[in-house]
């Protein structure tokens, strides 16, 4: 069954969801974040079936977020390096996390918390207003179109409406 692309969609996450296409995806930049860089070291990690890696590996590298470079040529292997692409999609990935901890940690408290290196506290990402650095809530926030935004879906009815709710609705 093939699966339906989002990659054009007027939208970014679903085009963020599409490059990640299943739940092993993040889990492998999660592991990258982590510091490993090896097939091997991917694999005993996550536990994840070799044929799938590879392919999640694959994915990851055509999209830009890994580099794929060799270090041994007898047999040729490969390590895996997060670009600045890849770098800069930690922060949703920590955004996940500081979610995952704060709704689904048992009593036991949160599986892993990030220290910020710089200070030495253990920190939690927090989405803000890039302008005037205030907490972004969904009930604070319009969605309106960006120039990216296809004039014409701005056509129909439909979609003039969405971008005309409240926020948070």
């Amino acid at each position: 069954m093939r699966r339906t692309s989002f990659a054009t969609w007027p939208c970014s996450i679903a085009r963020t969801m599409d490059l990640l296409g299943d739940w092993w995806t993040p889990l492998v930049l999660r592991e990258a974040y982590y510091g490993v860089r090896r097939f091997d070291g991917f694999q005993r990690s996550l536990g994840i079936a070799r044929n799938t890696l590879s392919d999640r590996l694959r994915r990851l590298v055509e999209a830009g977020l890994l580099e794929k470079r060799v270090y041994e040529t007898q047999p040729v292997r490969h390590e895996y390096l997060l670009t600045e692409s890849g770098r800069d999609f930690f922060g949703v990935i920590a955004a996940m996390n500081a979610w995952g901890n704060r709704h689904l940690a048992g009593e036991e408290g949160p599986p892993v918390v990030f220290q910020h290196r710089p200070c030495g506290h253990d920190s939690t990402a927090e989405v803000v207003c890039s302008h005037c650095r205030a907490p972004l809530r969904a009930e604070d926030v319009a969605p309106r179109p960006g120039p990216g935004f296809p004039a014409r879906l701005l056509a129909r009815p439909d979609v003039r409406e969405r971008f005309a709710a409240e926020p948070g609705t």
